[in-house]
């Protein structure tokens, strides 16, 4: 017998659509929590068999009754009161949930703790819905990977394509999952692209703030240097609500100490239709029409529209680091230093409990573990763990000046910039290594349904002008389209908008 839900729900619902809903009583948060689980059966793991979800909260049902009844008698906490969010694998929760960063040697792990990022969203009244599939390690694994794979969870589909289309960087799970309606809302995490590449390539909105907006204690760490978490909606106004809530000085995380001040807890008073007006923008393009990631009309055509809508737009700016030659020493011996660390303070029952363990026990598991190999993990495996090492230090210190002095400080300055214009996420890397700020947005689709994006990035603790500049652009193109997803067990996907 089919399972009859209130007609209140449709796809594509948004904050501003449910909270009025519930604040009159026609819906209320235990239902909604219900009605993404029964889409994460449907089409998730049964039928199509998205595989974005990897893990699900017991008492999610639960929490949500607690918090309709909360609102009865005390009334709302906040926009996200009774909203469910997803969080990526890597991020670490005090519940009967698992943290195994899509590692079979973690998924017995239960954390002790909370995430300093899950307690605000705890706070505000969200409802963790469970945990989202990721790239192994994020994408720390081996170079033979494919995005979206884990040995734990298995491979995300992309839902606007057949299983073969590109799902886009180790966040993949959370960008899918907002894209295809089985949440509200999602948390991922970046390092370099993890959440910009998803976001453009299943037309969902990802925000990959400042490093130190948000606190990084309780994930599963890559690097010290890049590592962020950062939100993942269907629009823009919902991941604005999702950063502000995210937000916060961490005493465990020094990177945070320098945003007092400098972080909100309401990003919404940025949203503004006419945010483009007068807005100083660079064009930053050297796609090629080679790349099955790049539209040049569709591209031309976002460019077009911010001169439309006021902004004063600059062509094909210079970016003089752009183009060199980036050394990986960063990556290379942060992550072996990092995830050792990580390791070495697991309970004693876990089975690795550092980084030769974990290598050691993906052998023993043969196929199950290593159906790409680990040789990211082996090429480190070496590495010192002190961090001293002349290599990593002249790397750390030539990512912070050619990416920010020669880099995107310095476009901004030249052309005296309110943000940057990448086709697609292809100044991921530049801003990853400067720790700043991009915003990644739907941009139309290509004749194969495939999704195109943009990317709005800027220096350091610019979200508030990028989410003015992205919302404005959003309102004016209105581009996203929901993916068709088909029956139950019909083995597909399909592309009609």
């Amino acid at each position: 017998m089919e399972i009859k839900f209130n007609k209140f729900f449709r796809e594509e619902l948004t904050i501003q659509e449910i909270q009025p809903g519930m604040e009159d009583g026609i819906i209320t948060s235990k239902e909604l929590t219900m009605y993404y689980l029964h889409r994460i059966a449907k089409y998730d793991q049964d039928g199509l068999k998205i595989n974005s979800v990897l893990e699900i909260n017991p008492h999610a049902i639960f929490i949500a009754e607690a918090l309709d009844h909360e609102r009865k008698i005390k009334g709302s906490r906040g926009p996200l009161h009774g909203i469910p969010v997803l969080l990526k694998d890597n991020i670490e929760t005090n519940d009967s949930m698992h943290t195994s960063a899509g590692t079979i040697a973690l998924e017995n792990h239960i954390s002790a703790q909370d995430a300093f990022l899950v307690a605000r969203l705890r706070k505000a009244g969200a409802i963790i819905l469970g945990k989202a599939n990721m790239t192994e390690l994020a994408n720390g694994m081996s170079s033979e990977m494919w995005a979206g794979y884990s040995a734990r969870g298995g491979q995300v589909k992309n839902p606007y394509g057949d299983e073969n289309l590109f799902v886009g960087g180790s966040s993949s799970g959370s960008a899918v999952a907002v894209a295809a309606n089985f949440t509200v809302l999602s948390v991922g995490t970046e390092t370099d692209a993890s959440i910009l590449s998803p976001a453009t390539q299943n037309s969902v909105v990802g925000i990959k703030p400042t490093v130190g907006l948000i606190s990084r204690t309780g994930v599963i760490p890559f690097t010290y240097s890049q590592d962020t978490a950062g939100p993942f909606a269907r629009n823009v106004t919902d991941a604005a609500i999702l950063l502000g809530a995210l937000t916060g000085v961490d005493s465990s995380d020094p990177a945070t100490l320098k945003s007092e001040g400098r972080s909100l807890q309401d990003y919404t008073i940025y949203l503004d239709t006419n945010g483009l007006k007068g807005a100083r923008i660079g064009v930053f393009n050297i796609a090629s029409n080679e790349s099955d990631e790049y539209d040049e009309e569709l591209f031309n055509s976002a460019i077009q529209t911010l001169g439309d809508e006021g902004a004063i737009v600059i062509q094909e700016i210079e970016i003089p680091s752009f183009h060199r030659e980036w050394s990986w020493g960063v990556s290379l011996y942060e992550l072996k230093h990092s995830l050792d660390n990580y390791l070495s303070k697991l309970p004693p029952q876990l089975p690795v409990h550092s980084f030769s363990e974990l290598i050691q026990f993906n052998k023993s598991l043969g196929e199950k573990a290593l159906k790409y190999g680990q040789d990211k993990l082996e090429k480190r495996e070496h590495f010192p763990n002190t961090l001293r090492n002349p290599e990593y230090l002249i790397a750390r210190l030539e990512d912070l000046y050619f990416s920010q002095e020669q880099g995107i400080d310095f476009a901004v300055k030249k052309y005296n910039l309110d943000a940057i214009l990448f086709p697609s996420y292809i100044g991921s890397t530049i801003s990853a290594k400067a720790g700043y700020p991009s915003i990644a947005m739907p941009a139309g689709y290509m004749k194969s349904g495939k999704p195109f994006g943009v990317t709005f990035a800027g220096t350091a603790f610019s979200e508030g002008i990028l989410i003015k500049l992205a919302y404005a652009f959003e309102q004016a193109t209105k581009h996203r389209r929901s993916p068709c997803l088909l029956g139950k067990n019909d083995g597909g996907f399909r592309n009609e908008h």
